[in-house]
């Protein structure tokens, strides 16, 4: 996967996970798109455990996961800081 790929995998699922976690809180463009390549690594790294494949491609099963890791990221962070 390219940079490019990243960028838009990463940006897209930035910003779902936001949406599905706290809606009102936006990271911003940058932010997303940061939390969406964490959340790609970490996703990739949960479902590989678990026999599926990570992110290796632009596709909905790439972003589905990506998506999965930044709601993890999200959901730690939010229990942290409580």
């Amino acid at each position: 996967m390219g940079i490019i790929s990243w960028i838009i995998v990463g940006g897209l699922a930035g910003w779902l996970s936001t949406k599905i976690i706290n809606p009102k809180n936006n990271k911003g463009c940058f932010g997303n798109i940061i939390l969406g390549i964490v959340g790609a690594f970490v996703g990739g790294f949960i479902v590989s455990k678990l026999g599926g494949t990570g992110v290796n491609e632009l596709n909905i099963h790439g972003i589905l996961v990506a998506t999965l890791g930044a709601v993890i990221i999200l959901w730690i962070s939010k229990l942290i800081s409580k």
